[in-house]
């Protein structure tokens, strides 16, 4: 465990460190897009983060291979060698499309040939546990495309979901962290060692998002990109794959009896694991709707919208940092109800769990104008937006400028600069920002 963490601290340490000169190095390459209808930030932001993110994990796998323990699996299996080749691959096509937006189908056709590149070096799956059936042996040709399926609706889950500040970051490392958390406990608990490259992948991909995060959580200074959201997909990805295709449910040796009987029992662990539909069921669900809502207008799946589950948080109501907030609690909800469904499957109180969990989750929806306000006697103690003293102050003056705004117009000048900013949008990103674009509007007329 100990070489688990400090790989995942190393490359958390390098993500960070080199995400501010990537940023600075952003700006001069232009990297920083205009913004487009269907983005929540008002202000020019570089994307590229993904440079910093695959130096994180070369750096990680680096630091693995050197350790005493880790170093056996770069011995026994070529698997992080493949994992390397296909980000390698997956981060130059995102760097590209950061700088010059590719087309949508060259960036599907070079992540099924990235998701090639893992199946010729040995990441595949090779046989799937199946209810009633026991493992089942796939041919060559049909774990390659099963491969291929899982990498590309992955990387396209976590490439949909990215549309907030430190959403699909978080998100992510949520979901590794679920990984991490079931692919240990097989490799130290059962002493499979099969499972230990999966292990391996999700701790450097919580280092991965743990060091962009500070960087990237509202107000962003930088997005990851393309670049950077189809390599943490493709790295969840592969430990789903490694796991799954990989590790025979018959190892486990949980009960006795036939390979039928015992992946039948063991169904609960691995349906966390058969496709990673439930770590990350948010933007799979993102995806699937995205997908169905686009074919039905007529437009390409792969059309941009504003019509993803973010964008609908925004729209009723919720803050920037209230739906990503809400964003992470699904996902940790599901992720880990999973895991620990999978652990133990006859414990009623796990149901009741996740069904009260899952109420609350649907009253925080339902609820996105809910500011909780603190007796009185703790009001010292926390942020000033939860006074009601100073709650109704700032109310009371919102009140007077409204009034005197309205005393002071003068007909035939336009008020579009003063309308307020509607719920959701971010406001300044960063150093790149000098201030809202009402204020650059106003000195613009005033010169």
């Amino acid at each position: 465990m100990r070489e688990y963490l400090l790989t995942l601290c190393v490359t958390a340490a390098v993500t960070y460190l080199l995400t501010g000169p990537v940023r600075k190095f952003a700006i001069v390459a232009g990297a920083m897009p205009e913004i487009r209808a269907r983005d929540v930030h008002r202000e020019p932001t570089p994307r590229l983060g993904g440079i910093a993110m695959f130096f994180g994990l070369c750096a990680g796998l680096l630091t693995a291979d050197h350790l005493t323990n880790l170093n056996q699996l770069f011995e026994k299996s070529n698997e992080p060698r493949a994992l390397l080749s296909g980000a390698a691959l997956i981060w130059l096509i995102g760097v590209l499309d950061d700088k010059f937006e590719i087309d949508a189908l060259i960036k599907l056709g070079g992540q099924m040939i990235a998701a090639g590149v893992m199946v010729m070096q040995g990441l595949t799956i090779l046989w799937l546990p199946v209810p009633g059936v026991g493992s089942v042996a796939l041919t060559q040709w049909q774990g390659t495309l099963l491969t291929v399926a899982l990498v590309v609706i992955t990387i396209n889950a976590v490439n949909f979901v990215d549309g907030l500040d430190g959403l699909a970051a978080g998100m992510v490392c949520i979901a590794a962290a679920a990984f991490f958390l079931y692919a240990y406990r097989i490799w130290y608990s059962y002493g499979i060692e099969a499972a230990a490259p999966a292990t391996l992948f999700s701790a450097i991909l919580m280092g991965m998002c743990l060091g962009f995060l500070p960087h990237n959580m509202h107000p962003a200074r930088i997005f990851m990109g393309d670049s950077g959201s189809m390599l943490i997909g493709l790295v969840l990805a592969a430990g789903a794959i490694s796991v799954t295709g990989q590790v025979d449910p018959d190892a486990l040796k949980l009960f006795a009896g036939s390979e039928k009987e015992a992946v039948h029992q063991t169904v609960p662990v691995y349906i966390p694991l058969l496709l990673p539909l439930t770590i990350i069921a948010v933007p799979a669900a993102d995806l699937i709707l995205a997908i169905v809502r686009r074919t039905w207008r007529g437009q390409s799946p792969f059309a941009a919208d504003r019509g993803h589950l973010h964008h609908r948080l925004l729209e009723i109501g919720h803050s920037h940092s209230r739906a990503v907030l809400i964003m992470y609690f699904w996902s940790a909800l599901i992720g880990f109800g999973a895991l620990t469904y999978s652990v133990n499957s006859a414990s009623m109180w796990i149901v009741l769990s996740v069904v009260i969990l899952s109420t609350i989750g649907l009253v925080l929806l339902l609820l996105p104008r809910f500011t909780p306000r603190a007796p009185r006697w703790a009001e010292a103690v926390v942020p000033p937006r939860y006074r009601r003293l100073r709650a109704a102050a700032a109310a009371s003056e919102a009140s007077g400028a409204t009034a005197a705004h309205e005393a002071a117009d003068v007909p035939g000048e336009a008020s579009e600069d003063r309308t307020p900013v509607a719920a959701g949008v971010s406001g300044v990103n960063g150093a790149t920002a000098v201030g809202s674009r009402a204020r650059l509007a106003d000195r613009s007329r005033q010169r």
